[in-house]
Formats: structure tokens, C-alpha cells, sequence
């Protein structure tokens, strides 16, 4: 058992085998340090330590004996006789020195040698010519004359700038650039509001534009007043709010009351007054339409039609509006009838000498220039004389 514990292998820096068992040797307790000290064999050195004091430099044993852990010329593959980097022979030199051309077209269209003559791989045919050499082409102009270099063409390159971030990518697409536009405008919009910008530069800020504004509506205001027709005022004639027609309209219309069937007919003017005095400038009418209804019945009996016509302003304008009375019964007991034919009746049927009036109700609708849509006025006239007189013999 003693033999197997005792190490067979000689120490590791090359000292001699040591026969001491270090696990089964009782080794004396260490002396306390006020108990004096044996003497030692040899004096300590205190440049060099004493633990390998007393053995060989493993140095000089590995000078020696040839040993080494590092590398030598044995450590590596030989590789063998080195070859020469390009060869004898260049083929690029032989095609260079070779100056005869070829077609390689030649082959079809008869133009030149052919291609299998063309290194002197076949016969050559008397029939065909060889090309002429392409025209030299003129060499580039280079920085050094004295260059035994193919001329090489000098291009101005552009440095390449640096790469674009995220947010320069996101300028050039279309939301990058809607939200830029957005930032400005709401840039823009909070400095004219603080009054530190203006619309077009220094004009226009907003202080500026308040009463800008309202100097224009105040003449805007003023100009409407002015310009912005006024709806005139109508009464009619006291003495006679309907005249007999004359000239061509009274031709155009037969005055007549027929009793089978029960109907009139008859041509009439409308004697009325236009008051225009609320209007600053001249009052233009496009026209005036007029309706008549019987005050008895509610029955339209005539209708007519003023044209264009223009008022002065501040004036009561006289104006007439033909009128046809035209009316239909069923028979002699209609009221309406009645009461238009005993109003037009000749005076010499009366006792009196007086016929009785009528009463009617007088529509109107205009069409006055500047003002967007139609107006309407209405009057009410009562015992108003007919404006014909029938003969004595029409009943």
C-alpha cells in the first residue's frame, strides 16, 4: 500500500523522486513564535527564492536535451518547389501581335476571310478580301503626355453625402409633406393671431384687418342703402280709377255684352299713382302685371300687363296699365254679370241719369330691377264708374 501511494513519476521541474509519503507522514507540530529556532542548513537569499534553490534551471536542461515548447521548422507542411507566378508563355501578347483582322460576319456574307481561315486553321480562298482595319480612334486627352497608359476619360464624381435618417424619409412621401404643410399653416395662423405676422408680409396683421374689415362694411352698408331699390307705393285716381282705352289697344279688344251666352268683354285703363319718393336712385320696373276681381263674387273679370318702364326717384309717377275685361256666365242671373252690366248700361236708362258703380279689388305684381324675386301690392276701389257706356239699344 505504501508502494502505491509514493508517486513512480520523477517531480515536474526535474528535481529527484522523493521517498517521503506526504498523506502518511506525521509531520511535528510547529513551534510557537517565543520558542527559539532550529538553525538552518544554509543562509536564506533573499534575491532569489529558496523554494528552487536547490534544484537546476529547467532552462538550461531544455538547452540541453533539445527539448522546447515552441515552434520550429518542423512545425509546418513543406510545401514543395515554388511555381513562377505567370507562366512562359502569354496569349494575350500573341493576340495582340497578331494584326490581322477578321469578319466574323464573314461566313455569310462573303465580305471578308472566314472565320475557320482566320488563324490559319484553313485554306485561304482567292474569292474572298480581307476588311481593312477599323479607323484608329482619337485618344483621349490625359493629364501626363509622357503615359505609356491607355488614356483613361476623367469623370467629376460627386461625394456621396450622408445617409437619410427616418425623418428625411419621411418629409419626401406624401403624409411627410401634408404634415409639414399643416405646421406651417398652424404656424403661420398662431403668429398672425398674436398680431406678430401679417397676411401678405407686414400688411394685413390682424389689428389692421379688424378695421379694414369694418370700414368696408360700413361702406358696403352705405352703398346698399343707396343702390338697393325701394318697393314703390300705388293709389289709384279718386275721381276715375278707370279710363276708357284709346288708340290701338282700344281697337284690338270689341267692347260688348252679350246675353246668350252671358258674357262681356271690353278694353280699359288703369289710372294709377306711384309714389317713389324712398328711392335715392331712378326705379326701374321690368313689368306690372294687374288683376281685377269682382268685390261680390271674388271672380277675376279682367287682366293686363305693363312693360318696362323706368321711374325718376323722389316723385309721384302717373302711370296707366291696360286692362282687358273679359268674363264668362252661364246665363243673365249670374251676379257678376249683373252688376258690370248695370254699371255700363247708357245713362239714359235711369231716371236719374246715374248708373250705378262698381266695386273691385286690383292685384299687382312687379318685377322691379334689383331686387331678386316679384312684390306685390293690392287696392280696393268702391263706386268706381264704368269706362264705357253701352247705346240705348244694346239691352
Amino acid at each position: 500500500m505504501d508502494s502505491d501511494r509514493k508517486s513512480a513519476v520523477s517531480s515536474f521541474y526535474g528535481g529527484r523522486r522523493s521517498s517521503v509519503d506526504a498523506l502518511n507522514n506525521d509531520y511535528s507540530s510547529p513551534l510557537p513564535h517565543y520558542a527559539p529556532q532550529p538553525a538552518q542548513s544554509r543562509p536564506r537569499v533573499d534575491s532569489s527564492s529558496s523554494f528552487y534553490a536547490d534544484r537546476q534551471s529547467r532552462f538550461n536542461n531544455d538547452t540541453i536535451n533539445g527539448n522546447s515548447a515552441g515552434y520550429n521548422h518542423m512545425s509546418f507542411l513543406d510545401a514543395g518547389r515554388i511555381e513562377p507566378v505567370k507562366g512562359g508563355r502569354d496569349e494575350e501578347e500573341e493576340a495582340r501581335r497578331n494584326d490581322e483582322a477578321w469578319d466574323v460576319y464573314a461566313d455569310f456574307n462573303n465580305a471578308g476571310p472566314r472565320y475557320s481561315t482566320a488563324f490559319g486553321l484553313g485554306h485561304t480562298d482567292a474569292g474572298y478580301q480581307q476588311l481593312p482595319p477599323p479607323p484608329s480612334i482619337p485618344q483621349a486627352k490625359t493629364d501626363d503626355a509622357s503615359s505609356t497608359r491607355t488614356p483613361v476619360e476623367l469623370v467629376t464624381v460627386p461625394a456621396l453625402g450622408p445617409e437619410w435618417n427616418l425623418s428625411e424619409m419621411k418629409d419626401m412621401t406624401q403624409a411627410g409633406k401634408r404634415e409639414k404643410k399643416y405646421d406651417k399653416r398652424r404656424a403661420f395662423w398662431k403668429a398672425w393671431n398674436r398680431g406678430d405676422t401679417g397676411l401678405c408680409g407686414k400688411w394685413f396683421t390682424k389689428k389692421f384687418l379688424v378695421f379694414f374689415v369694418f370700414a368696408w362694411v360700413v361702406i358696403i352698408v352705405i352703398l346698399l342703402a343707396i343702390t338697393i331699390p325701394r318697393v314703390p307705393g300705388f293709389s289709384f285716381n279718386s275721381t276715375t280709377p278707370l279710363d276708357s282705352a284709346t288708340g290701338s289697344f282700344n281697337a284690338s279688344i270689341p267692347s260688348q255684352f252679350s246675353r246668350s251666352p252671358a258674357n262681356f268683354s271690353f278694353p280699359a285703363l288703369a289710372d294709377l299713382e306711384v309714389d317713389t319718393t324712398s328711392n335715392i336712385l331712378p326705379l326701374t320696373f321690368n313689368s306690372i302685371s294687374a288683376e281685377i276681381y269682382d268685390t261680390t263674387s271674388n271672380l277675376q273679370v279682367a287682366s293686363g300687363n305693363f312693360g318696362h318702364t323706368t321711374l325718376s326717384a323722389k316723385t309721384f309717377s302717373k302711370i296707366q296699365i291696360p286692362l282687358n275685361f273679359s268674363y264668362v256666365a252661364t246665363n243673365t242671373s249670374d251676379p257678376t254679370w249683373n252688376n258690370w252690366y248695370n254699371a255700363c248700361k247708357n245713362p239714359g236708362l235711369y231716371p236719374s241719369g246715374t248708373r250705378p258703380g262698381i266695386s273691385f279689388i286690383l292685384v299687382l305684381k312687379m318685377y322691379i330691377a334689383g331686387l331678386p324675386s316679384a312684390h306685390g301690392a293690392s287696392t280696393q276701389v268702391t263706386d268706381a264708374s264704368c269706362p264705357i257706356q253701352l247705346s240705348m239699344n244694346s239691352a
